[in-house]
């Protein structure tokens, strides 16, 4: 691997439910998802839109160009705009906080972290300072982006330490884990695998938050996997391990030629 786009496989999507219970662990942003009255955003009500929207703010936070990066800022600024507590939320958030974006960010970048590893053995940690895009896309300043690795695993340290899932965001996660967004059929098909995937890819603080147990047997099932992933992944042309990510980051761009809604 040579610069940070390296590191886009989109068998990496396979870690993406666990990334989703890493961001959601810190209690401001379980809730902001959990309450959010963003219809159009919504996995359960729109799960096709909402994973394209996902996908693509990835996409072009990796892949795209500084005017990509900027149109796509503001096209998920309108909907951040509508994302705050109320009175009746039992935690403050707001969308815009640039101190949540840096967790989310930074779970983010773990997820990078752990999928070169878990699939090719390799560390990401060399394209550590590029992964500021992952934050600085949105509303987090690139001196926020903690200075070096060694930085960022103080920061991580400390932030695992203060995650708390209640039973509420639990449900939720578990809700998303179980892929119970999909038809049902493809959901009782596809929901325990990729519970034990997630569980997999999930560090033993969040496992435990989310009451997901993990013996060793499960350890090196997993770790089986998902070096027979990566060996194929390091075979398949590089625009084909790319997708679907290639293919999120084409449809930005003809909704900018074509004036369509970005998210």
């Amino acid at each position: 691997m040579t610069s940070l786009s390296d590191t886009v496989v989109g068998a990496g999507l396979l870690a993406g439910s666990a990334n989703v219970v890493m961001q959601l662990a810190r209690r401001p942003v379980g809730y902001g998802v959990v309450e959010s009255r963003v219809e159009s955003g919504n996995l359960f009500r729109h799960p096709v839109k909402r994973t394209r929207t996902t996908l693509t703010y990835l996409a072009v936070a990796l892949l795209g160009t500084d005017a990509e990066r900027d149109a796509y800022r503001r096209a998920v600024n309108k909907a951040h705009a509508q994302v705050y507590s109320t009175g009746a939320s039992p935690v403050e958030y707001n969308a815009f906080d640039p101190d949540l974006q840096l967790w989310v960010a930074a779970c983010l970048y773990k997820g990078v972290e752990d999928t070169n590893a878990a699939f090719f053995g390799t560390d990401a940690s060399c394209f550590y300072r590029e992964a500021a895009v992952l934050g600085t896309t949105l509303q987090v300043r690139p001196e926020m982006w903690p200075e070096d690795r060694d930085a960022f695993e103080k920061y991580w340290t400390a932030g695992v330490a203060e995650v708390h899932i209640d039973d509420t965001v639990r449900r939720y996660l578990r809700s998303v884990v179980d892929l119970e967004f999909l038809p049902k059929p493809v959901s009782a098909v596809l929901g325990p695998l990729n519970r034990f995937v997630t569980t997999g890819f999930l560090p033993p603080r969040f496992r435990d938050e989310m009451r997901l147990p993990w013996p060793s047997r499960s350890q090196r099932r997993f770790d089986t996997l998902m070096r027979a992933i990566g060996a194929v992944a390091r075979r398949t042309p590089g625009p084909l391990r790319r997708f679907p990510f290639n293919l999120c980051l084409s449809d930005l761009r003809w909704r900018m030629r074509t004036g369509r809604p970005l998210v």
